[in-house]
């Protein structure tokens, strides 16, 4: 993402518009050059590149697009930059201070000082050692001497298309409330998007369904006590999974500061799933676990009417959402929810039972893993209204169909 700095937006009555670069052969050619450019500084220090990127700059009026872009391809995303030095920087500056102490202060004396611990170190790490090697190592943890060792060069298209991600992104820095409404979608892109909730830890809301789409409230890094960048950021990094969902709006109230009268003003920000945004996140995985993905292979080998379907249905709770593994459906109509709780962490453990208490859900299997301590984490498996299903290092389907044809 881009620093506050680099950001360029401008205002519309209250409405924020962010700054896209548009797919064109002028902005390839940019992106491009600082592509080529980051290439050939590979094995150089970061003081050089920065040097080149500052020529490469010029005087020209588009430096704040060239320097976002460089800025990108600065992350780790793309750039590895490492300290080379034959011995850790700090150790190396104090072994090479406490020779030279020994000696006059005099220019002449630096390379016999050098050459000693260039030979000492040789026989230590029983590798040749030269002076030079000794020389660039003294400082070579300050950040303009660090290598960039590795370059993982995207097309120039793909980096045009994270600065229009970024320049978006940057907006929920300063955001006191979103709203969501994720309209009806498939279950599994929902799944997806309440996952990168939960793993950023976004002060949330959820109402609604699967069959009408849920209003999704988030609490924004100004609308705390104190603003948070750390939280702010959080924000931002949820726009690239929410772009995995297919049909959806955002509203965002902002509290801007007014660069002129130094005082907040509001602003806003609307954006849809028609926004051509394009998100560098992968796709959900087939399955959350191994756990998961070993029943429906035990599954498919099983001869029963009864069908396997992933992830299809949303139980809407007070607050939230939550989303079973499986529905297990058979030809008569009969349909049961499959949960396997094979996760041993108490808060998830106590969070999931509540879960399953308020949804009220009569149709809802619970498979718990015998290895669970569920006793310590506080949860009492007789207060939970879904059948239990035990299992050991494994789930058998004939567990799960004993269940169900018991029905």
């Amino acid at each position: 993402m881009l620093p506050t700095d680099l950001l360029i937006h401008r205002q519309n009555g209250e409405e924020i518009v962010p700054k896209y670069l548009p797919i064109t052969q002028k902005s390839v050619a940019i992106a491009a050059d600082l592509i080529h450019l980051f290439q050939q500084c590979h094995g150089k220090t970061q003081g050089e590149l920065e040097q080149r990127l500052r020529e490469l700059e010029g005087t020209s009026t588009d430096y704040r697009i060239k320097r976002g872009l460089a800025h990108l391809l600065r992350s780790e995303t793309f750039s590895k930059f490492e300290i080379v030095s034959p011995l850790e920087p700090q150790l190396l500056r104090q072994r090479v201070f406490a020779l030279s102490a020994r000696a006059a202060p005099l220019p002449q004396t630096a390379p016999n000082t050098l050459k000693t611990i260039a030979a000492q170190l040789s026989q230590e790490l029983q590798q040749e050692i030269f002076s030079e090697q000794i020389r660039t190592g003294l400082y070579a943890d300050l950040d303009e001497n660090k290598i960039l060792t590795q370059f993982d060069a995207p097309n120039p298209e793909a980096l045009l298309h994270r600065y229009n991600l970024s320049q978006v992104q940057g907006i929920f820095y300063r955001a006191s409330q979103i709203c969501i409404n994720a309209h009806r979608n498939d279950p599994g892109e929902y799944k997806l998007l309440f996952r990168y909730l939960k793993l950023f830890g976004l002060m949330t809301y959820i109402e609604g369904d699967a069959d009408h789409g849920f209003t999704i409230s988030i609490d924004g890094p100004t609308s705390l006590f104190k603003p948070s960048t750390r939280y702010g950021l959080d924000i931002a990094k949820l726009i690239p999974a929410l772009l995995h969902v297919s049909k959806w709006s955002l509203v965002a109230d902002l509290q801007l500061r007014d660069s002129y009268s130094k005082t907040n003003r509001t602003g806003r920000f609307t954006l849809d799933s028609q926004c051509n945004l394009v998100t560098h996140y992968p796709p959900g995985k087939p399955y959350d676990s191994l756990l998961e993905s070993a029943f429906v292979d035990r599954w498919q080998s099983t001869k029963t009417e009864w069908r396997l379907e992933r992830e299809v249905d949303l139980i809407p709770i007070p607050g939230s959402v939550m989303i079973p593994d499986f529905r297990v459906v058979h030809p008569d109509g009969r349909s049961f929810l499959l949960e396997i709780v094979g996760y041993w962490r108490p808060e998830y453990l106590r969070k999931k039972f509540s879960q399953v208490r308020q949804s009220g859900c009569s149709n809802l299997i619970l498979a718990i893993s015998e290895r669970l301590n569920l006793e310590k984490a506080g949860v009492h498996v007789r207060n939970c209204p879904a059948q239990v299903i035990w299992f050991k290092d494994k789930l058998l389907p004939k567990a799960v169909l004993a269940v169900l044809d018991g029905k």
